[in-house]
């Protein structure tokens, strides 16, 4: 069985659907995902882009900005995060932590979750056969077993470079969740060739370091501003159908030294607040797939299975 995309995850305005709980009664759910990624210093050969801007290669501008995320930037998030008692949940391309082994050590002793961005952030996954795709995920996944100890759950493909196959693979590899689509402010559930369930959950491009203040230039407390105001309004309608926030960071932007504040007063702002759950993206997924994926495959009208 194949998917055309708009049959991935059917249509269900907000207003119609089950109403959606979260642990506690909370209003909503706000996870903090930072992208900690490795970029190769010579990458091989790519089908659709050069990663690299500037050629030719090695281009260390751009990736020595980079790697100012993995030395410095990551290490000032972390006490900020640790301020307010936010764990994260990694956007991990999985070689990083086998060639850093202090930043697995340091999110390991704190408990954060790690879905996989691909194994590097240099390694476009756009144009791979079935086989070829098949390939990169599961070696992912061996990775994360080698050096964590239990499976991978979550995936979010590398710089969003996903085909029309990786939600079939992904499921069928056993992962729960998946980040690559930016269509929701509930978790949803999509349909794969298995029937093996897999959940979207809400990933942003919007409320996102890298486009907002690396791509687009604004500025910092623009980017404060949006974190709160995007909280404010989902905590409000939260109290009728609660929501989902994602703050989707890089260490190498948002970790720079005249950035950080706006990171935490905006964490601040939030975690002030009651009926928030500072989640990770394992718990949304498991919490949703134990208490909501049943009724919504009813409201959406699908058979048992599918």
């Amino acid at each position: 069985m194949s998917f055309a995309n708009a049959d991935r995850a059917p249509y269900s305005a907000i207003v119609d659907r089950p109403k959606f709980t979260l642990p506690n009664g909370a209003r909503i759910a706000v996870w903090v995902v930072p992208n900690v990624e490795h970029y190769e210093f010579l990458p091989g050969p790519t089908r659709v882009r050069d990663p690299w801007p500037r050629s030719p290669h090695p281009d260390i501008l751009s990736y020595g900005i980079r790697d100012y995320g993995n030395r410095i930037g990551l290490w000032r998030m972390m006490e900020v995060m640790d301020a307010h008692d936010v764990r994260g949940t990694l956007s991990l391309s999985m070689a990083n932590f086998a060639m850093y082994p202090d930043i697995m050590e340091a999110c390991e002793a704190r408990r954060w979750d790690v879905m996989s961005h691909g194994m590097y952030n240099s390694r476009y996954h756009w144009g791979y056969s079935e086989e070829e795709e098949r390939a990169a995920i599961a070696e992912c996944m061996d990775l994360h077993q080698a050096l964590l100890g239990r499976p991978l759950t979550g995936w979010f493909s590398p710089a969003a470079s996903w085909t029309l196959n990786t939600p079939d693979l992904i499921a069928e590899a056993g992962i729960t969740y998946y980040c690559d689509w930016y269509h929701d402010d509930q978790p949803f559930p999509m349909r794969t060739r298995s029937g093996k369930p897999l959940i979207t959950i809400p990933y942003t491009m919007d409320v996102n370091d890298a486009i907002v203040l690396h791509r687009q230039q604004f500025e910092a407390a623009d980017f404060e501003r949006m974190m709160i105001r995007a909280f404010d309004v989902l905590y409000r309608e939260g109290e009728t159908q609660p929501r989902v926030l994602c703050l989707a960071l890089h260490p190498f932007v948002m970790g720079q030294p005249h950035r950080i504040r706006h990171l935490e007063r905006a964490l601040a702002h939030i975690t002030k607040h009651e009926g928030v759950w500072m989640a990770t993206g394992q718990e949304i997924a498991d919490w949703y797939i134990r208490e909501h994926l049943a009724p919504m495959k009813t409201h959406l009208g699908w058979k048992a299975g599918a």
